[in-house]
């Protein structure tokens, strides 16, 4: 039963989903900050206020809705960037090693690249016999 689940948690699709939910809620995290903290206060610098921080204030002094506060939004890039490394050194760097052992390759860097000369796509496999943009025969 237990080796079960180890092979159905240990499946790539499966990490690969989960590291790409994380990264999708960090990210959530870092538009939400800006949205608050940048385009909300932009918005709402038509009403007036007064406000105090790092930023810039767009309306009037001391109104807290028409601050342009790059304070949080600082904040919260750097949340995101510690957080993407945290997902990194304790989630994809280890599931790589452990994947590795079983033999299976996982987030492996892509290959060399080419370019169609007939539609002129640059992401074509270096081994690909046909584009698969425009369908056209690729020289070896």
């Amino acid at each position: 039963m237990l080796k079960g689940f180890k092979n159905f948690v240990m499946r790539g699709d499966i990490v690969t989903v989960a590291v790409g939910l994380i990264i999708a809620l960090a990210l959530s995290t870092l538009i939400k900050a800006f949205t608050d903290s940048v385009i909300n206060p932009i918005i709402a610098s038509l009403q007036g206020g007064r406000s105090m921080g790092l930023g810039w204030q767009l309306g009037r002094a001391g109104n807290q809705a028409t601050y342009l506060d790059l304070g949080a939004f600082l904040s919260a890039v750097i949340y995101f960037l510690i957080f993407m490394a945290v997902v990194y050194f304790c989630i994809v760097v280890p599931y790589k090693h452990v994947q590795a052992r079983r033999g299976v390759v996982v987030f492996e860097e892509p290959g060399p690249l080419k370019t169609c000369p007939a539609c002129l796509s640059e992401d074509l496999p270096v081994r690909a016999g046909r584009c698969r943009h425009c369908g056209a025969d690729q020289l070896p």
